[in-house]
């Protein structure tokens, strides 16, 4: 029999592979976790089976999954949202839960008029169907996927977008009708002369505990974490995170709540400190990796077997829902003030099942609300419903376009407007994002009287600066339509301020194909995207890394007391090198992350007596490390040269080499073993 040390191993390797071929597919990490349960669960290879003690801990996934949501709900965001969060949000929860309900009455009573009532083995009852099981089943009906949905849009740039607010205030509201409904559920498996009083006294324990942590809890988290931070210990820090978040959910499970619940009020509590966004870095790994192994554990309880052998109705539980919930999201964000397009899209985004929709519909089946021989049917549903979600979302403008005949004029008169402000402004720079750089940069145009125009996607941000007199339009610099309606074929310039490098590639691509000629300035994080920009039409990249680092070191020269003008001159070499001695770092145990794999970094090399490149000469050493840059060369003398190709290496010799960190590893071999 396998330990839990077994179990967990064999976990964490499922999960590997499935965060790889997702990786390849560019399939959100989740599918891949479903998909690996699926494959080493009891009903397919047999290679794991429940335990419980990796069930507790893939429970914490969940834990840290709503500690993570309870930092998000802070009380000045819920307010600037609350149309849309507590307006259309509700609505959508709300009568997504009364149409599951009316739609168990009504086939109730159909199958009563065929004959297959209560006492039928193929009616409602022999499904293990009730009225509240109808109810549990509908609040886990009305999640949609906030993990898929929210990295798509940050993908696209459409966090700001018309349709991408919307989608955001009923994703929050979701997030946060979990809470009720996580003391709700358990209760609906009482007897029917029990329900009410139980539904009484968990509302009690949970309104007195609730009011009396969110009471007096907040300054008691602000006194206590501004305790520990004093202390300055990254680990005791994090050590009180976790029994922080871990306590309250004891807590509040010893009330007879949920683990998740009192993770939720953690992470509200912590949300109104200063110390939040620190906390969102640290308690990061844990959430994704524990909540992976959720993932899995969900993954195994599909019955591939039944799904097979049930197939009609898989498809009929994934089929209704899905358009259930795109007609009515659709409906209702109508209802609420968006055209037909942004609804039409808020519905497409939101119309698939949610993680939180796996733990209610488990926590329904853990209190014997829905059988387990419709579980599998259900998870399947949902799990397709979700793997069809990104389909959905690259689709959903050529979606649109064809079933709204009204969309495309919506947008002509958006592009008119850009154009209108656009039409006598010729020799311009066009500003792609206005945020603080794109305002920075902004602000010295105008110093120098070079016109400009911005784009961005922030309704709110435009509101202000177009009321301040700036000229800035509400439009997508990622769009052809937008970037030819704010004049890029008459622009002087285009610069890109936001560091996302696909964003920026999909508007090289737009420059190169319709104003070749127009130069193009993209602002990166770091070097990792430099080559890859240039190759695509940049005329000139700024990676901040590099440049707040050539800044400090231009201060701390003129600090030290050498010449402004050799500080500059010097400043500028390096940038017309192309950052060359910059691309790249010797690495350190704060850059041990998966995505500095791929960036180029520096590495010492000292030649013993006993080394393969003792006696030769630097250019027959650099041409057999053709992947890697040989940058300095420090003599056993102590010199530091420029190496030439001529020179002769000795032991002692210390070879500075810049690449990446395979190639570094392969040179090492060729330098150093004998």
């Amino acid at each position: 029999m396998a330990s839990t040390l077994d179990l967990t191993l064999l976990y964490l390797l499922a999960a590997v592979f499935g965060v790889v071929i997702c990786r390849f597919l560019k399939l959100p990490p989740m599918l891949g976790y479903l998909g690996v349960g699926v494959l080493i669960g009891p009903n397919a290879l047999a290679l794991a089976k429940d335990s419980a003690g990796v069930n507790h801990l893939a429970e914490f996934g969940v834990v840290f999954l709503m500690f993570v949501i309870g930092l998000e709900f802070n009380l000045p965001k819920l307010k600037s949202m609350k149309s849309l969060v507590f307006g259309l949000g509700s609505s959508q929860v709300l009568l997504t839960m009364v149409a599951t309900v009316g739609g168990f009455f009504a086939l109730a009573a159909g199958m009563d008029w065929l004959g297959m009532g209560a006492d039928h083995p193929n009616g409602l009852l022999g499904w293990g169907l009730s009225w509240q099981s109808a109810l549990a089943l509908g609040g886990a009906l009305a999640m949609s996927s906030t993990a898929i949905v929210v990295k798509m849009m940050a993908e696209r740039l459409e966090l700001d977008s018309e349709h991408g607010r919307r989608v955001m205030g009923i994703l929050l509201f979701q997030d946060l009708a979990v809470v009720p409904l996580l003391v709700l559920i358990p209760t609906l498996g009482q007897s029917a002369g029990d329900l009410t009083e139980a539904l009484l006294w968990a509302t009690l324990k949970a309104t007195v505990l609730l009011g009396l942590l969110l009471a007096g809890g907040q300054k008691v988290m602000h006194f206590w974490l501004t305790l520990v931070a004093r202390r300055k210990s990254e680990e005791l820090f994090m050590l009180n995170l976790l029994l922080v978040t871990l306590g309250l959910a004891w807590l509040t499970e010893h009330f007879g709540l949920s683990l998740a619940l009192g993770a939720f009020v953690a992470g509200m509590l912590v949300a109104e400190t200063e110390y939040k966004h620190q906390v969102e870095t640290d308690i990061r790994p844990f959430h994704d990796v524990l909540l992976g192994l959720f993932f899995i554990t969900i993954g195994m309880k599909l019955n591939w077997h039944s799904v097979v052998d049930q197939w009609k109705l898989v498809l009929v539980l994934t089929t209704l829902p899905v358009l259930f919930k795109l007609a009515l999201v659709t409906g209702l964000a109508k209802a609420f003030g968006a055209s037909s397009g942004v609804a039409l899209r808020t519905g497409l985004y939101l119309a698939q099942a949610g993680e939180f929709g796996f733990v209610l519909l488990s926590l329904a089946v853990d209190h014997q609300l829905l059988a387990h021989k419709v579980h599998s049917p259900l998870l399947a549903s949902m799990v397709i419903s979700m793997m069809v979600t990104p389909l959905m979302i690259q689709q959903s403008n050529r979606i649109v376009n064809r079933l709204v005949a009204t969309d495309w004029l919506m947008q002509s008169l958006a592009m008119t407007k850009i154009a209108s402000k656009a039409i006598n402004t010729e020799h311009h720079v066009l500003i792609c994002g206005y945020g603080r750089s794109g305002q920075n940069l902004a602000r010295l145009l105008e110093v120098e009287g070079i016109p400009y125009m911005a784009l961005d996607l922030d309704p709110d941000r435009v509101q202000q600066a177009a009321a301040a007199g700036q000229n800035v339009v509400f439009g997508d610099a990622t769009r052809l339509q937008s970037l030819q309606a704010a004049g890029l074929t008459r622009a002087a310039a285009v610069v890109v301020t936001w560091p996302q490098v696909a964003a920026a590639k999909k508007i090289l691509a737009i420059v190169q194909g319709h104003a070749p000629k127009v130069p193009v300035v993209v602002r990166t994080i770091d070097e990792a995207g430099l080559d890859s920009l240039q190759a695509a039409g940049a005329t000139a990249v700024v990676p901040e890394a590099i440049e707040g680092s050539l800044m400090l070191a231009s201060q701390a020269l003129v600090l030290v007391g050498v010449p402004m003008r050799r500080v500059i001159r010097l400043v500028q070499e390096q940038r017309v090198a192309r950052y060359g001695l910059l691309r790249g770092y010797f690495h350190g145990a704060d850059d041990d992350t998966v995505d500095e794999l791929e960036l180029q970094r520096l590495q010492s090399f000292t030649l013993t007596r006993d080394s393969a490149a003792v006696g030769r000469k630097v250019g027959e050493i650099q041409a057999m490390l053709s992947d890697v840059v040989l940058v300095s060369l420090k003599r056993h003398s102590g010199a530091v040269t420029v190496p030439a190709a001529d020179q002769q290496l000795q032991a002692g010799d210390t070879l500075v080499l810049s690449g990446r960190p395979n190639d570094l590893g392969r040179a090492e071999h060729v330098l150093l073993d004998s």
